[in-house]
């Protein structure tokens, strides 16, 4: 059975003929939304967004629409800021930044509108430093933009003003939390704030009232605009709204980045037939649905998830891991999350033990190091698992690791504590057979080596 996808973010990412530069994207229709939006007025855009039901594409899923309805222009007394997060740092996730190389001014068009609909007059693009080609790319079409009466003074003749900035980050996963990188870009070290009082829609980016959104989130309300919140609310599922862009790493056989509606598919249909299956005929093992930071989930097991009949009734429903619905709600019941969407697909010869010390490894190193649960509980982590999985473990250590990464979520001011722990947790919880057994044979062989020398 084929699956055709819906692209609506990446509609002219790859396609034939298709170029970055303003003249292209203008010829297929680029800014006349823009102009739509400028007529209607920023909170009949903000309305829009809300009717939508656009949950935020970054990873949290927190609806847009209820974001932005925390600051009014109309009361507000200091400026108000926005900030694209385009610091796409989750292991797995290389959605954002095709649209960055390959449709920059559909990013801008979103963050204008954007603006505009909730009274910014300054905006700054937060883009993660290793994209260095992203980084020019962005820099020249915002110029061209610019150059295009799109930006800067009295757009299209409307009265209102907007500068775009892009801001190179460090290079730092905790840059993708929103007040990490709002300290980030003040100069500072980023070190998550504490939630109260620090709300970024209270007090964000130097004090003011601040909106941070994701790249496709932001992508994503020109579309709103062109069509109306209310037919944008008919595409994918109730409270799973829209298309989400999915990028699917790991044992497939053809990786890669795709666009369907929200629960369109299920997890099965996305590897098995879109991505070709597990390749070399392997068999699925585990899939992590939603970046590294997401707990695993293993194949062959059932999960009980609510779904409303056809009379709109929530009933429970059984299904196995290949009937989960890509979506925030289905996957989050099945307990894991749709995340930035990063699908890692893993086959049966994978090492789990290898898999969890590589991604603890990843955490260790990008801790920020301003709480103490995280700063030395990950460590810990590390550590433990670097010497399980180098043959060295001991039978205490997968109460020790799970009792380490139970001390650290929940305990930190960000959420990089739950990003490190939770890995932690489920892969020790689906497979602790693995890592008994690893631990066994590294202690028979141990024993083996110690009886040789003694003879």
């Amino acid at each position: 059975m084929a699956f055709s996808e819906h692209r609506l973010i990446f509609k002219n990412i790859d396609a034939p003929g298709y170029t970055r530069d303003i003249a292209c994207y203008q010829k297929h229709g680029g800014y006349e939304i823009l102009k739509k939006g400028l007529a209607m007025g920023g909170p009949a855009i903000r309305e829009e967004v809300k009717k939508s039901q656009l949950r935020g594409r970054g990873g949290a899923g927190f609806p847009t629409g209820t974001k932005w309805s925390f600051i009014d222009p109309a009361k507000t007394t200091k400026p108000i800021y926005l900030i694209c997060n385009a610091d796409e740092s989750e292991p797995g996730t290389f959605k954002d930044r095709q649209i960055i190389y390959k449709d920059p001014h559909q990013l801008i068009e979103g963050m204008i509108l954007s603006c505009f609909a909730n009274g910014v007059k300054l905006a700054y693009l937060y883009i993660r430093c290793e994209f260095t080609e992203g980084w020019k790319i962005l820099e020249k079409a915002l110029a061209e933009a610019k150059a295009a009466g799109f930006l800067g003074k009295n757009i299209l003749q409307s009265g209102y003003d907007l500068e775009i900035h892009v801001h190179r980050g460090a290079g730092a996963y905790i840059c993708g939390e929103e007040t990490g990188l709002i300290e980030s870009l003040e100069g500072k070290r980023a070190y998550p704030r504490i939630k109260p009082p620090y709300f970024p829609a209270v007090l964000g980016l130097y004090m003011c009232p601040t909106i941070v959104n994701n790249v496709e989130t932001l992508c994503n309300v020109k579309h709103i605009v062109e069509m109306g919140g209310d037919a944008y609310a008919k595409i994918g599922r109730p409270n799973n709204t829209g298309t989400r862009l999915l990028c699917v790493s790991g044992d497939v056989v053809k990786p890669g980045y795709y666009e369907f509606p929200c629960g369109a598919i299920t997890l099965g249909q996305l590897i098995f037939n879109v991505c070709g299956g597990i390749r070399n005929g392997r068999r699925l093992k585990a899939v992590i649905p939603g970046g590294s930071s997401a707990k695993v989930l293993r194949a062959g097991e059932v999960y009980k998830i609510k779904e409303k009949d056809s009379q709109g009734n929530l009933v429970d429903r059984e299904v196995k891991l290949e009937d989960l619905r890509m979506d925030f709600d289905s996957l989050a019941a099945a307990g894991s999350m749709a995340g930035s969407g990063g699908v890692i697909v893993m086959d049966d010869t994978r090492d789990m033990v290898e898999c969890l010390a590589n991604i603890s490894t990843f955490y260790a190193h990008e801790s920020c190091g301003q709480c103490t649960p995280c700063r030395e509980g990950v460590l810990w982590l590390k550590k433990i698992l670097s010497r399980v999985a180098e043959g060295h473990g001991r039978d205490e250590d997968p109460a020790l690791l799970k009792d380490v990464a139970d001390r650290i979520a929940g305990r930190t001011i960000c959420a990089f504590g739950e990003a490190a722990a939770w890995p932690v947790q489920s892969f020790l919880g689906k497979f602790k057979e693995e890592f008994q057994l690893r631990i066994r044979r590294n202690g028979a062989a141990a024993k083996r080596d110690t009886i040789s020398l003694t003879h």
